[in-house]
């Protein structure tokens, strides 16, 4: 039962990410083994700030 829990947890927690907008690191990880393996991943740190500039620094990415 616990595990079910923390299974339904989980996915609601990566629909409220995708809902708000926050980046999914480990989705990104996933990506690029798949489909580009002989990169090498982001850090969690130039991944947050690459979404960041690309969400924020984009013109017509904002109403304001």
């Amino acid at each position: 039962m616990i595990a079910t829990a923390r299974a339904w947890l989980s996915r609601a927690a990566v629909v409220v990410r995708r809902v708000i907008g926050a980046p999914d690191y480990e989705h990104y990880l996933a990506h690029v083994r798949e489909r580009q393996p002989g990169r090498t991943p982001l850090t969690r740190e130039q991944f947050t700030r690459s979404q960041l500039i690309a969400r924020y620094d984009t013109p017509g990415s904002r109403c304001c």
